[in-house]
């Protein structure tokens, strides 16, 4: 005697072997975590030194990316020094938007997290044909 559905009134209850139950059970459970879509999150890492032809090659990445739904986060990593500088990775920073927006937008805009300047950009759903 296996209970289908308690929240029903009356409760529903059905006569079969409870293995065959668990059995199908986790079954569908399984074709639905197949059938879910996760978000994938790429991450680009730079230094405020990265030269112009590097950065091309990154946000060359980054669209391809992007054209395949998946987020990518920019870092931008601060050694020694160059913390004093942030202004030279917010330009950077901007470069790649700038690059990107026919097919990004910024889900978090470019913010200092320690030694780092963090940004997110996600696929415009409008923008990328599947």
């Amino acid at each position: 005697l296996v209970e289908v559905a308690p929240n029903a009134t009356p409760p529903v209850v059905r006569i079969m072997d409870f293995g065959k139950f668990l059995y199908q059970k986790q079954k569908r459970e399984r074709a639905a975590k197949t059938q879910q879509k996760t978000i994938e999150v790429k991450e680009i890492r730079l230094r405020p030194k990265t030269d112009e032809h590097h950065l091309g090659f990154k946000i060359r990445d980054a669209r391809r990316w992007l054209q395949d739904g998946m987020k990518v986060k920019v870092r931008v990593r601060f050694k020694g020094r160059e913390i004093e500088y942030p202004k030279i990775a917010r330009d950077m920073l901007e470069i790649i938007v700038k690059d990107l927006q026919d097919i990004a937008i910024i889900e978090q805009a470019p913010m200092m997290e320690g030694h780092t300047m963090l940004m997110l950009l996600a696929p415009n759903p409008e923008k990328i044909k599947k």
